[in-house]
């Protein structure tokens, strides 16, 4: 994703330069014309808006805190987290970054490989409206809607909650498709007539394009939430368990509500 986001800025007339491990990765942008800095510090000495997308909570850290990116960032520079993590890693950075006029978004967007393809992303942002404007024509390059839901961390809330209802969804569908392959009907014509009733939903329109892959995290993201919370949500403990087999389920024979097979991202 963080590479088509590179390739749409480019495209819509931002000077743009990244950064990766992955010397496939970077090899790829630089076909494109994106320029590879050597380092985050080596970013943050020329950028005014800094995109970070990466998989985990441990890498958003070490790319904003210990790479040197916000100690080479310029003040009034914009650091967006793209990546979905958990809130309160967001506003520790966020609060990091405050004390050298730096503003932090939590910037997570929903939709999908093929929506990041197509600059069609829908964008949740929290932070400080000062730094929300002043990222948002970056922000705009790849995502069509753009949706500011309030303080630092409220984009991933937005995020995990829109991830958490994904997986209710998706984890509901194994078991209804399940029960009703034992009836003989015929997945595909009962798909249809659900997408025109109250059980549709998008898991069941983009079917084929769901993987489990990342449900895990995000339910750990749920589960951490909900326990700093003193909450009891007997129904999210058990999708976190359930997607722990739903991924191998899914690739393996899931219920075959489109009559096209595998998944086609993973």
């Amino acid at each position: 994703m963080g590479l088509q986001f590179a390739r749409h800025m480019l495209h819509k007339g931002f000077d743009v330069a990244g950064y990766d491990i992955d010397t496939d990765a970077v090899r790829r942008a630089e076909n494109d014309g994106i320029r590879h800095r050597g380092s985050p510090a080596e970013i943050g000495k020329h950028a005014e808006v800094v995109v970070v997308m990466v998989a985990t909570d441990e890498q958003v850290e070490s790319v904003v805190e210990g790479s040197g990116l916000i100690d080479a960032l310029a003040p009034g520079s914009v650091i967006c987290i793209a990546s979905s993590v958990a809130p309160e890693t967001c506003r520790r950075l966020a609060a990091l970054a405050a004390a050298k006029n730096i503003g932090v978004l939590d910037t997570p967007v929903v939709l999908g490989q093929e929506a990041a393809d197509n600059g069609t992303c829908t964008v949740y942002v929290g932070g400080e409206e000062r730094w929300f404007l002043r990222a948002r024509p970056v922000l705009q390059t790849f995502g069509r809607d753009i949706m500011h839901l309030g303080d630092v961390g409220h984009g991933q809330v937005g995020k995990t909650m829109n991830n958490l209802l994904l997986w209710v969804n998706a984890v509901g569908l194994m078991e209804a498709g399940k029960l009703a392959e034992t009836t003989g009907i015929d997945l595909v014509k009962l798909r249809e007539a659900l997408m025109m009733s109250s059980g549709a939903s998008d898991a069941l329109k983009e079917w084929d394009m769901i993987s489990f892959t990342w449900a895990l995290k995000d339910m750990q993201i749920v589960a951490d939430m909900t326990d700093k919370a003193g909450l009891s949500l007997p129904i999210t403990g058990a999708i976190k368990e359930l997607v722990k087999d739903a991924r191998r389920i899914k690739a393996s024979n899931p219920p075959n509500w489109t009559g096209k097979g595998p998944t086609k991202y993973g």
